[in-house]
């Protein structure tokens, strides 16, 4: 898929989200690389050039798919220096998890779509010299047709969303429990509806609310905030 012809994005306001999710992302580094990690990286390639870098190529290779939307690739491969790609090994569960929440929060802001869940590899290459990289990106679909989501359960687990209804609730034979009692007993559920995630009130005694507005249907976005009793599940597009 070729990006060309397409318009550039505004660089009004999702260029501010843009940067604000750069600048979260380059907190988030500082809490992984510490002590000795930290001496490692004071040479060579730095881990913030590389989620840098994301936000420019995901513009450069959007398209648009049949139903109109605007669709990125969701598998990003960096190749680095042989001597790079072996101190990046040292925090590269970590790095690939940031990489890919800053894919998301990019293409959240811009309005982009995934066609299947991010994803994050690297590789070495010999003939690189230290410090350089590149990055290529490819269109990778879910096997099972649903679209990319996820969500982020306040213990930090999270519950990988596919094509089958999940009803959330107190209920211990719903597919999420949790042990509230201001949740009702089958408070709500998460189904898919033309190429989405949708998120339902199925009647609650104390509802739900989705970024601190009460709801009873719902499509999902990257970084919506679910509300349930004392409870926030935070839905992950990608």
């Amino acid at each position: 898929m070729s990006g060309a012809g397409l318009p550039r994005p505004s660089q009004s306001g999702p260029y501010t989200l843009k940067r604000m999710g750069l600048q979260g992302f380059e907190r988030r580094l500082e809490r992984l690389i510490e002590g000795a990690f930290a001496r490692a990286f004071r040479s060579g390639l730095r881990p913030i050039e590389l989620g840098r870098r994301v936000g420019r190529e995901l513009d450069n290779e959007r398209s648009v798919d049949v139903r109109g939307r605007t669709v990125v690739p969701n598998r990003l491969v960096f190749t680095l220096n042989v001597e790079d790609h072996q101190r990046f090994q040292q925090i590269s569960d970590g790095l690939r998890r940031e990489i890919a929440e800053v894919a998301r929060e990019h293409a959240s802001d811009r309005g982009y779509h995934f066609l299947g869940p991010v994803t994050v590899d690297f590789a070495p290459e010999s003939s690189f010299h230290t410090g350089r990289f590149e990055l290529k990106l490819h269109y990778r679909e879910n096997t099972d047709g649903a679209p990319p989501g996820a969500l982020l359960m306040p213990d930090g687990s999270r519950v990988s969303l596919g094509t089958e209804t999940l009803t959330i609730g107190r209920f211990g034979e719903c597919d999420i429990v949790i042990d509230d009692p201001n949740i009702s007993r089958r408070h709500a559920q998460v189904a898919v509806e033309q190429d989405a995630h949708v998120l339902i009130d199925l009647g609650s005694t104390n509802g739900l609310t989705v970024n601190g507005h009460r709801i009873e249907r719902h499509e999902l976005r990257h970084g919506d905030a679910i509300t349930l009793g004392a409870n926030t599940i935070v839905f992950e597009g990608g």
